[in-house]
């Protein structure tokens, strides 16, 4: 990945952590890591524990970002989350997966996204 797509998508990662702070979500981790997989955002709404990928595509040259999210990326980050929960104490939390999609500088939040 280009240092031009990283800056990018730190960019956008940024604008939705500003985001989900504004509406009281407790951020827990950023770029969260394990082996090979990665969530972007690792966040609590209230009892629940969320898994929030970030899409950013500031010129919408490939079509809106929500697209991007295919079945392959969708099964990576239910095995990113599944080796999370294993790892964490998430006892008595509800999990949900989010997404939110910056597509020329307007932001969507998808919630229970899949």
């Amino acid at each position: 990945m280009s240092s031009s797509n990283l800056d990018k998508g730190a960019a956008g990662e940024s604008m939705a952590v500003l985001f989900l702070e504004k509406l009281n979500y407790q951020i827990l981790h950023r770029n969260y890591r394990l082996s090979h997989l990665e969530i972007d955002i690792i966040c609590r709404d209230k009892n629940c524990l969320v898994f929030v990928e970030v899409k950013n595509s500031p010129s919408g040259t490939f079509g809106h970002p929500a697209e991007w999210i295919d079945e392959r990326k969708r099964e990576k980050l239910r095995r990113a989350a599944q080796a999370y929960i294993e790892k964490h104490d998430t006892a008595g939390l509800d999990i949900r997966f989010d997404a939110i999609t910056i597509y020329k500088g307007s932001m969507e939040h998808f919630i229970n996204a899949f």
